[in-house]
């Protein structure tokens, strides 16, 4: 699987974000690769309201992980930031919420690269200009 897309505004990005929600199913995991700054949390919003959710989309950065429920699918928003080792990463419930049947969505997914399944779905997005954002979304099977 590889898409991409060129967005030219926050908006663009969350209706880019909205119907890649659609095609998403329970027990998906998205790691997100982009600097600080770059739309993570923008994108997390429209993959919210694309799955139904109607809540409040924020970041994680101080919670480590945010649960939106309600929609679709539950929604399980990671920050691994300051996750460095395995301890760690097991601290945080995060192969409990691989059981829930929900999506869990990854910021700073590089801190947890290890541990990530082939079948993991990559989005990444780079900056081109003030507004507009590059999005790649990819996976990493073991046939590709």
């Amino acid at each position: 699987m590889f898409s991409e897309f060129i967005s030219n505004s926050p908006d663009e990005t969350e209706k880019i974000s909205e119907n890649f929600a659609l095609t998403l199913n329970a027990g998906s995991v998205i790691a997100f690769i982009g600097g600080l700054g770059v739309g993570k949390t923008c994108f997390m919003r429209g993959l919210a309201r694309g799955l139904g959710f109607n809540g409040e989309v924020t970041s994680p950065t101080f919670s480590i992980v945010n649960e939106y429920r309600g929609g679709r699918l539950p929604i399980f928003h990671y920050d691994m930031y300051r996750i460095s080792t395995f301890d760690d990463l097991y601290s945080t419930g995060y192969f409990d919420y691989l059981n829930e049947n929900g999506i869990i969505a990854i910021e700073w997914s590089e801190n947890i690269s290890e541990v990530l399944e082939n079948d993991t779905i990559f989005v990444n997005i780079s900056v081109i200009d003030d507004e507009k954002r590059k999005i790649s979304i990819f996976t990493k099977g073991k046939n590709e």
